[in-house]
């Protein structure tokens, strides 16, 4: 299955199955994950069979059940921090719908629970991700154009149009897509709009953007500050 199809496939989901997340699929999303952790400096960890961060009344108010296994965000205290989470809890979310998990972005709907995972001095756990084996797939949402969510100086390049509709396919919170690219000549760059976890959104929609859009023919227009993520 392609890069794009697992995007197009994959929706947030809420409600589990009692069932482990073990052998060789726990193995091979163990080691992506250290992969992640290795190329980002980040700290991201699975918590597994811990029922209590989803187990109070936040969880219940967020329609969640069965949650026992969580991805937990952690990473060094920073400005790029809630957008380097995004970036790459995101490739984690598309490499666990590759294996037959499901996932949900969790930010508030949660209870941090002490020695669930580890958080080392000068660190902070940015949010959480359900995960597991969903008992539906969830469904897809509305969402923006391209033009409402870009602006382009002359013609649509086609690497760009790529990368803008697995842009659209992003998750973000409440749906609510508030992010907007720009292209000058060969040069794209990305803000996020304001409001609450709009760094995290933006991480999520540049991983999308560059899996879609590829890797040759552009580049960012702040490179070494994307470097950084």
């Amino acid at each position: 299955m392609s890069l794009r199809e697992l995007m197009e496939e994959r929706h947030s989901v809420r409600s589990y199955e009692d069932r482990a997340i073990e052998g060789e699929v726990k193995e091979e999303l163990l080691s992506f994950i250290d992969q992640c952790n290795a190329k980002s400096g980040l700290h991201i960890q699975l918590v597994t069979e811990e029922p209590q961060a989803f187990g109070g009344f936040m969880a219940h108010y967020g329609k969640f059940s069965g949650v026992k296994n969580y991805l937990a965000l952690v990473g060094k205290k920073g400005p790029f921090l809630e957008e380097k989470s995004g970036y790459f809890g995101e490739s984690i979310v598309l490499k666990a719908q590759m294996l037959g998990l499901n996932t949900c972005w969790v930010a508030q709907t949660y209870s941090k629970v002490k020695g669930a995972c580890q958080i080392a001095p000068g660190e902070k756990l940015c949010c959480v991700i359900a995960i597991g084996y969903g008992t539906i797939q969830g469904v897809s949402h509305k969402v923006k154009s391209i033009e409402a969510l870009c602006r382009v100086e002359g013609q649509m390049p086609e690497w760009f149009r790529r990368g803008m509709e697995a842009a659209q396919l992003a998750p973000t919170a409440l749906n609510q897509q508030k992010f907007l690219f720009s292209l000058k000549g060969n040069r794209v760059s990305v803000k996020a709009g304001v409001g609450f976890y709009t760094k995290i959104d933006l991480g999520i929609a540049k991983y999308h953007f560059e899996m879609g859009a590829g890797s040759s023919g552009w580049q960012w227009e702040e490179q070494d500050a994307y470097k950084r993520l």
